[in-house]
């Protein structure tokens, strides 16, 4: 089994991924090292220059692409040059410990075959700056309430992946911020594990080194469950207005409820399908509209008993309608991503419409080595 090979994606880089890479390297000197230039520009080529000189490949993009293509175009690099190799990604800006980012390592090298990400989880307390503690936060409690996995740490750049699992890594979407997210939203409806370390919590400068745009990445790493979130807002509106009328109508509380949800499961299974979980179409419609029928079946009979156990307490419809709805969307967002919209196994053990395993990867990355 070849040793890990530690993989960093740069933006800019200064003095500290220097750093990082003189401490690996007399750590364990086995470990190859890939630093993926995200289109620094000249400015910085004295710094990749003293990388190489430290050991350290470097791989160059033409222009800044973003952190996830910076790591997919070093996903397919190695998973071409160095086959059979895991990998340990961390960031270049110093904030992982040499212990931590060995600590991956040696976890991935534990089973490096099996189907699992390994995460380096931080803990996030009053010492770490307010923007990031409350970023994370938030982030954690969306996955959780939208996957049903609890994740200590969403948006961890320390991570460690087998090599059974790079050309998959390269079939998430995402070029930017945004990318470590949906590689957790994916492996859920990929059957990979996530395996968390924990990590030390470590902020240099108050993170002033980040190149995380508050608002423009923040809406890109949020933006998977926001448009889900929006869809299903859509969905109740839509609901909630027919259930009113038709109450309103007949009286009669189970036939407003059926009413209600079937007009508005066709527009949001649309929404669902083309926005959120299968753009590409992967899965195919009548299939799709199935298993959607089905979970829509449940949650109706899901909806019907808490609407009347709320009611039946006294509660007013529409209160009782709004708890309802929050209480089972985090349900339905978690078995559409797992159930409805998930591509069928093929023979060879791929989802279909998926990359199958093969004997070497593809990548439309353009790289320049130098």
């Amino acid at each position: 089994m070849p040793a890990p090979t530690l993989l960093v994606p740069a933006y800019c880089p200064g003095p500290a991924l220097l750093r990082t890479l003189a401490d690996v390297r007399v750590a364990r000197p086995d470990w190859a090292i890939l630093v993926v230039d995200d289109g620094s520009g000249e400015e910085y080529d004295h710094v990749l220059a003293q990388a190489r000189t430290a050991g350290a490949e470097v791989l160059t993009l033409p222009v800044n692409r973003g952190k996830g293509a910076a790591l997919k175009a070093g996903f397919a690099h190695l998973a071409a040059t160095r086959p059979g190799s895991p990998v340990v990604c961390a960031d270049a800006d110093g904030q992982h410990a040499l212990h931590d980012i060995l600590a991956v390592g040696e976890r991935l090298l534990e089973d490096p075959t099996a189907r699992r990400v390994v995460l380096g989880s931080r803990t996030f307390d009053a010492h770490v700056p307010l923007r990031s503690r409350i970023g994370n936060t938030v982030t954690r409690w969306l996955f959780t309430a939208a996957t049903r996995t609890r994740v200590t740490d969403t948006q961890t750049g320390l991570r460690g992946l087998p090599a059974g699992l790079l050309e998959w890594a390269c079939s998430v979407p995402g070029e930017r911020y945004e990318y470590e997210l949906q590689v957790l939203l994916h492996a859920g409806r990929s059957g990979i594990v996530l395996d968390q370390v924990p990590i030390a919590t470590i902020y240099l400068d108050d993170n002033s080194s980040s190149h995380f745009r508050p608002v423009v990445d923040s809406v890109r790493v949020y933006a998977p469950l926001l448009v889900f979130l929006a869809s299903a807002l859509a969905a109740f509106a839509i609901d909630t207005l027919a259930l009113l009328l038709l109450q309103a109508l007949t009286g009669d509380l189970l036939v407003s409820v059926v009413g209600a949800r079937l007009t508005s499961a066709g527009v949001n299974f649309v929404v669902n399908r083309r926005l959120v979980f299968d753009g590409e179409h992967r899965v195919r419609t009548g299939r799709a509209a199935r298993r959607y029928a089905a979970l829509a079946t449940c949650l109706l009979g899901l909806n019907y008993l808490l609407l009347s156990g709320l009611t039946g307490l006294g509660l007013a419809l529409l209160p009782a309608k709004v708890l309802t709805e929050l209480a089972l969307v985090s349900t339905s967002f978690a078995a559409q991503r797992a159930y409805v919209f998930r591509p069928h196994r093929n023979l060879t053990g791929g989802a279909q419409g998926e990359p199958t395993p093969s004997t070497g990867p593809t990548s439309s990355i353009d790289l320049t080595s130098r």
